[in-house]
């Protein structure tokens, strides 16, 4: 039996990168990161009910720079994924359908993200120098 040449799917190299694919990969990425830090989340409050050296080594963790930017990402991840979730909730809805509706929540999702993440960590870097 002679193999065929057949015709593979199309994929993300056949396609023109779009808002609206690159929401769609975020948000399901987003939702992997946040699972990922809800587990560590349990452990860090597993630490702070053990107390003593356990809390403080999962301090000094989240005090070092990777665990900083470890925090970082997963509130960028919560903030995106929430307001996604909403762009969502409002296409189940009813609204937001129309081409131009898509790529201006999409942009608006995106903006907002960065703009609420920042002021997150300017809050919470303000209130730590207090």
């Amino acid at each position: 039996m002679a193999t065929r040449e057949r015709p593979l799917s199309p994929h993300l190299q056949v396609y023109r990168w779009q808002i609206t694919m690159a929401m769609s990969i975020l948000h399901r990425a987003s939702g992997v990161i946040l699972c990922v830090g809800a587990f560590a989340l349990a452990c860090w409050l597993l630490a702070v009910a053990a107390g003593g050296e356990s809390y403080l080594r999962a301090a000094d963790l989240l005090a070092s720079p990777l665990g900083m930017l470890l925090l970082f990402g997963f509130s960028l991840a919560l903030v995106y994924h929430l307001l996604n979730g909403i762009r969502h909730l409002l296409w189940d809805a009813g609204m937001g359908f129309e081409i131009p509706e898509f790529y201006r929540s999409g942009w608006t999702v995106a903006v907002l993200t960065v703009i609420l993440t920042a002021a997150i960590w300017f809050a919470a870097l303000q209130g730590g120098a207090a």
